[in-house]
């Protein structure tokens, strides 16, 4: 239980008034200034229920309220505010991440229940470009909360393998196309084929036709297009996977859109059963004017389905096959009303887990205060994003440590990290401005800064010859501690509060964001402490205690968001 909590529980006791209906464990707050107290608890909000002035209120509360760890409690001005007892509240914290380890944060809400994570998805014969960052780590990250709190998830990459840019891509690889080119450099030479098309559409306009022409030859298993496109999602995938690998991020389920070919007649057939299936200019669509929302187109007039009717048999396929109790689907901002015409369909089927289908919105990638588009060739290809975010990576560990050992290891873990750190620590729905050399930077709010300072302090832990168990046993009550050290017990605290606010909003940038200060903390508290040379040895003792966690701590906020945390930098 955390220290709000049991506060919480202690001012309903104290209060001696039922608040089973009130949440006052979220009423209580942080104060801005330490000398305010470490919480705070606004009795305006009781003032209603006990016909009182709020200050009164918060000086009668004060004189009954009893907790261990809390060493006094001040009324001011309608404010209950609580001081603890720093040695015995940081003894008990430290003592509990030094025990759990890795585990520290983690609970069981969940309770094993399932949660379906829809991430990543890019278009096969398409290059894997920084425009899919987004989703891929999003996804990653808040996969890894969601386990943290107990959920078994299964990450389900939803590759884009079907629809009408299959036609494109087949019609351009007929007219221009070499296979040997393609065998030779697969990805770079179908985007070409891909872009060259859309450029002579422009000119032709009937390629359109010839493009829709081959799809529905797809669709109906024409020997030819289903060998092209066999052949077009091997290649994809096999430099998909080097790509996930650099990530270190790996799927339960590469299930694409294709896969839902033989599932679709199902969907289709309910939804004439239930007369919502209308004709509209040849093409079939459910109407969905109730809900304020377009129509939902389902068949095109040439019988061809879309990604809307994949969708639904996937929906029904992932109740079935994992019986979730969210579907989260991690899509970009431009999908908004594609899921709300989802759900408003499975509503009209009166199908009741409807509301747990959760749109994960995020706003764009912007390259030059644009957006990358794979249709117009403007794009960053991700892999060579890693390498040159890892080769300058490791020119700055040339620089700043050149006797590092296995460097390019960890100039990988520094490279590729700044990437994700970089994406993750903006709040998701923001758009994000791609700038290679703002994300390497070993200041300010970077995935390397984050790096450094576990690095920096895993140095002083191995010169002081502590390891792991060094502290499990330890009974070191860090009774020299004041306010520097306050405010790093405080923020290490409010880890496991962290966690779950970022599961409740799916919101990874809040572990980024903790994760930084928590690093800033560190390194103004290096700055100005002596550690190796203190002379007392149990003030030293309970400031490496203090590190100890410190690298406990930001070590898993950095996993939960896919990025590793090098001990030696």
């Amino acid at each position: 239980m955390t220290m709000k909590s049991r506060i919480a529980e202690q001012i309903k006791i104290a209060a001696g008034v039922d608040f089973s209906q009130i949440e006052i464990e979220s009423w209580i707050e942080k104060p801005k200034f330490s000398t305010m107290g470490d919480f705070a608890f606004p009795c305006f909000r009781l003032a209603k229920e006990f016909k009182k002035a709020p200050n009164l209120i918060a000086a009668e509360i004060a004189q009954t309220f009893k907790l261990k760890e809390v060493e006094r409690t001040e009324a001011v001005g309608g404010y209950l505010n609580f001081y603890l007892d720093l040695p015995l509240y940081s003894a008990k914290v430290l003592k509990e991440v030094i025990d759990k380890r890795a585990g520290y944060g983690q609970k069981d809400l969940g309770k094993g229940k399932s949660i379906s994570i829809d991430l990543s998805s890019p278009n096969i014969a398409k290059p894997f470009s920084m425009g899919h960052l987004r989703s891929t780590v999003i996804g990653n990250a808040l996969a890894n909360v969601t386990e943290k709190l107990g959920y078994k998830v299964i990450r389900i990459n939803h590759i884009g393998d079907w629809g009408t840019q299959f036609g494109k891509l087949i019609t351009a690889y007929q007219k221009w196309g070499s296979e040997e080119q393609v065998k030779t450099s697969p990805i770079a030479e179908l985007h070409k084929l891909y872009v060259y098309f859309h450029e002579q559409a422009e000119l032709n306009p009937s390629l359109d036709d010839e493009a829709r022409v081959w799809f529905k030859r797809l669709e109906d298993g024409d020997e030819e297009a289903v060998r092209l496109w066999e052949w077009f999602r091997k290649v994809s995938l096999e430099a998909f996977s080097a790509v996930y690998e650099k990530l270190n991020i790996s799927f339960d389920s590469f299930n694409g859109e294709a896969f839902y070919n033989d599932k679709m007649n199902d969907v289709i057939a309910m939804l004439e059963d239930e007369g919502l299936i209308e004709e509209s200019e040849g093409a079939r669509v459910v109407r969905l004017d109730d809900e304020g929302l377009p129509p939902c187109l389902i068949q095109k007039r040439d019988g061809a389905t879309l990604y809307a009717t994949r969708d639904l048999a996937a929906a029904f396929y992932r109740k079935r096959e994992y019986s979730f109790e969210k579907s989260l689907y991690v899509v970009g901002n431009e999908q908004s009303l594609h899921f709300k015409q989802l759900k408003a369909i499975l509503k009209k089927l009166n199908i009741l887990w409807a509301e747990d289908l959760v749109h994960i919105s995020f706003g764009m990638m912007l390259k030059d205060g644009k957006k990358m588009s794979t249709r117009k060739g403007k794009i960053v290809l991700l892999e060579k994003v890693l390498e040159q975010s890892t080769a300058l990576a490791a020119e700055a560990i040339e620089e700043k440590n050149p006797n590092l050992k296995e460097k390019q290891q960890v100039a990988e873990a520094v490279g590729i990290g700044a990437i994700m750190f970089h994406d993750l620590k903006v709040f998701r729905q923001n758009d994000v401005h791609f700038e290679l050399k703002d994300m390497l930077r070993f200041e300010g709010e970077t995935g390397p800064y984050v790096q450094y300072a576990h690095a920096r302090a895993c140095s002083i832990l191995r010169k002081a010859a502590v390891k792991d168990s060094s502290f499990s046993n330890s009974k070191v009550a860090p009774a020299s501690f004041g306010e520097e050290e306050r405010a790093i017990v405080m923020k290490i605290s409010a880890f496991e509060e962290v966690i779950e606010e970022a599961f409740a909003e799916w919101d990874p940038s809040k572990i980024a964001k903790y994760a930084i200060d928590l690093a800033q903390l560190f390194n103004q508290y290096y700055a100005h402490t002596h550690i190796l040379n203190e002379l007392d040895e149990e003030v030293k003792a309970q400031r490496l205690l203090l590190l100890e966690s410190i690298t406990i701590v930001l070590k898993e906020s950095l996993r939960l968001l896919g990025i590793q945390a090098p001990e030696e930098m």
